[in-house]
């Protein structure tokens, strides 16, 4: 595939996710999927597709980004790989540098999203990821679904939040406010470089480009309320 991508100019966009030792996981392998007596998902799920993924852009020359990272040693194969000169890029969820497994204190499966929240680390290590540019893009990986899937519990319902409506504010909270991240870095990290990686022509206000524009106020504050948002889903760990 990645040999048939470069001919045609494409990225190849990878969901890094080893399907034969996820098994029936539904949390991150730790603590809290022990106490709620569900199977874990280990971080070694996500790193080896990570690691497979980066030596076949490497060996292809395809050009290859790595969706929604969740684990430290992920930040760490794209530092290394990038300092190999190899073609990758990553982004990183806004829920995945704002919570972590220990946030998960009952059976909610509006806390159910895959990769699944992880440990403490592992968020640190994308936060420094993102603010030191080796992750490039901020992405939501909006997943609607009604509220009766998510009633199932957290075993049985299906992976996915909402992210769209809370990917700025979080942006905001986590990293700007925290003085971790400029204002303008976080701009680039939601639409120039996600642009740019994926070739389209967007992302910049020059003169003669689409106006495809979202305004912002970044210093109100406001508390989050699912009643109140758009989408039809309702499904977030923030309300």
């Amino acid at each position: 595939a990645m040999i048939e991508a470069k001919k045609a100019g494409l990225v190849v966009l990878a969901h890094c996710e080893d399907k034969q030792l996820v098994g029936k996981g539904a949390l991150n392998a730790g603590p809290v999927a022990k106490k709620l007596g569900v199977c874990g998902i280990g971080n070694d799920v996500e790193d080896v597709i990570t690691a497979r993924d980066i030596l076949l852009s490497k060996s292809t020359g395809c050009p290859l980004h790595l969706c929604h990272c969740s684990t430290e040693d992920s930040v760490k194969m794209v530092r290394a790989a990038k300092a190999d000169g190899v073609k990758v890029s990553a982004e990183v969820c806004p829920h995945h540098f704002t919570l972590t497994q220990d946030d998960i204190l009952s059976d909610d499966a509006n806390y159910k999203m895959n990769p699944p929240l992880r440990s403490k680390a592992d968020k640190e290590a994308l936060i420094e990821g993102l603010c030191e540019n080796v992750m490039e893009a901020i992405s939501t990986d909006h997943a609607p679904y009604h509220a009766d899937e998510k009633a199932r519990g957290i075993a049985d319902a299906p992976f996915g939040i909402v992210g769209s409506e809370t990917a700025y504010c979080l942006s905001m909270t986590e990293l700007v406010h925290s003085g971790r991240m400029s204002k303008i870095d976080l701009v680039r990290h939601m639409s120039t470089q996600p642009a740019r990686i994926i070739g389209i022509d967007k992302g910049s206000l020059a003169e003669g480009k689409m106006a495809d524009i979202t305004i912002v106020n970044p210093d109100e504050a406001y508390q989050i309320d699912a009643s109140k948002f758009v989408s039809k889903g309702k499904n977030t760990p923030f309300d």
